[in-house]
């Protein structure tokens, strides 16, 4: 009797903490159309990034920072994305990169997260504005746009992922 007390008790447990995981692992996000919404204001997205970008630029970079200190490329793309798109995004590239689906660079429209493999573990994400720009967080220079044609980053673009639809 009281072994299957027990397993009840412990198959409770299991049963709650998985109600605990994260939200983003149970959702697809995936959608049938990777075009631009004609729903969405493009401009104002812009403008909106382009004020996040004004708040924060030269801000440098941290590793795990999260604050006019020092941030980090993944905490600047969830802090833009809450702040001017009202829009939540999880924490890390790592997680960031399973929502939305992928885009080609054909298709890239304002508010698209652009990643980068810059090492043989090691990502980087930032968020397209337009005419071939993007801003991010750059280990050298904080935070700041630059241009996707730039043989660095068109070398290193790895994925583009559509969040905003």
């Amino acid at each position: 009797m009281f072994k299957n007390c027990l397993k009840f008790i412990f198959l409770l447990l299991i049963l709650i903490l998985q109600g605990c995981s994260s939200k983003y692992d149970s959702i697809d996000y995936k959608t049938i159309n990777n075009k631009p919404s004609e729903s969405l204001d493009y401009n104002k997205i812009y403008n909106n990034l382009l004020t996040q970008y004004k708040n924060w630029e030269g801000v440098k970079y941290k590793y795990g920072g999260y604050s006019k200190k020092g941030i980090d490329c993944s905490a600047f793309v969830q802090k833009t994305f809450k702040e001017k798109l009202n829009f939540n995004l999880p924490r890390t590239t790592y997680m960031q990169l399973k929502i939305g689906e992928d885009i080609s660079p054909e298709d890239l429209a304002t508010g698209d997260l652009l990643f980068f493999k810059t090492g043989f573990k090691t990502n980087h994400v930032g968020i397209y504005l337009k005419n071939g720009r993007f801003m991010h967080v750059s280990t050298k220079k904080g935070v700041i746009i630059s241009r996707l044609d730039n043989p660095y980053f068109s070398k290193h673009l790895w994925k583009i992922r559509r969040v905003l639809y």
